[in-house]
């Protein structure tokens, strides 16, 4: 177990330094919304490139590991949405936002990093393709829920193209098309281009943990704990349990693309939550629900890591 709290230990001592610099007034939100964007529109972009324009197509096009990611999370999504409308048939848009907590990972700020430490430069592949999955369908579909609970009038198909159109303004999910074409047309940067890309893809840990944590500063969630705590079971026990079964629906899989597949499952919420809440009046419940969600997944993630590290033909490299 010791070994494995030197993997998750050091993620959730710079998560707690992002939230302990915000709270005692070092750093500002304004000053955490600034690295958040540097980390979004350039740590994260450059290294999902690195990570996919350096391999070979049959290297990172895995369809089965999509499939079987998209299956699972679609599963925690619908089961999210119709337990909390048979628990309180609040309607449909705040269903949509717990099924959105259940179903989308922090795959980028907190769950890139630690799969960086299970698998090396290996864990860009399963997190691109996992990005794939959530960017081009799981929060479209969110998205769309959320906003036709709102928009009586408004045709499905219009709410989906909006969202398709917002997504296409990220610029990690070019990144990802990029990589992709690099990698499938043998396409090498100049050294000097390489070099820089590398020197942005380095900051990406480290910024995303620290912003993640500054994101959870003056939140309260006791009063919300009693509704929370379902989206809590939802995203940190269930979702990675009905991915791991739909691998094993699947078929066989990489020991490596598994791995990826269950840890990034079974991360926190996406930071986006709470202000994709915003939109919706929901603020409070998503603020709530991440930051209830974050501390409690540092149990539930050791212990999954506890459980991958007895799994039959894997070897971690740092266990």
């Amino acid at each position: 177990m010791l070994t494995i709290l030197n993997v998750t230990g050091p993620i959730y001592l710079s998560i707690a330094a992002g939230f302990l610099a915000t709270r005692t007034g070092f750093f500002t939100k304004e000053d955490s919304r600034v690295l958040s964007k540097f980390v979004l529109n350039f740590a994260l972009p450059a290294m999902l490139f690195n990570a996919l324009a350096k391999r070979s197509l049959d290297d990172i096009l895995h369809p089965g590991y999509l499939l079987a990611y998209a299956l699972g999370s679609l599963l925690v999504l619908g089961l999210g949405m119709a337990f909390d409308q048979w628990r309180t048939r609040r309607g449909l848009t705040p269903a949509a936002l717990v099924g959105m907590g259940m179903s989308c990972s922090n795959s980028g700020y907190v769950g890139f990093p630690i799969l960086l430490q299970l698998l090396g430069p290996a864990a860009g592949v399963g997190m691109a393709l996992t990005l794939l999955v959530e960017n081009l369908i799981v929060i479209p579909l969110c998205l769309a829920l959320a906003d036709g609970g709102e928009s009586k009038h408004a045709r499905w198909q219009d709410i989906v193209l909006a969202s398709l159109r917002r997504l296409t303004r990220m610029p990690m999910l070019w990144a990802i098309v990029i990589g992709f074409a690099f990698s499938l047309l043998g396409i090498h940067l100049p050294d000097v281009v390489s070099r820089t890309i590398n020197i942005f893809a380095v900051a990406c840990s480290a910024l995303a943990l620290f912003v993640n944590g500054s994101a959870l500063s003056g939140i309260a969630f006791r009063r919300l704990l009693r509704e929370i705590r379902w989206v809590a079971l939802g995203k940190l026990v269930l979702h990675p349990l009905l991915v791991g079964l739909s691998f094993l629906l699947v078929g066989p899989m990489e020991p490596s693309l598994f791995v990826s597949g269950i840890v990034l499952a079974s991360m926190p919420m996406m930071s986006l939550y709470v202000v994709l809440g915003q939109r919706h009046g929901q603020e409070a419940f998503c603020a709530a629900a991440m930051l209830f969600t974050t501390v409690v997944s540092f149990f539930t993630i050791s212990a999954i890591l506890w459980g991958l590290n007895h799994l039959p033909g894997w070897h971690p490299p740092t266990f």
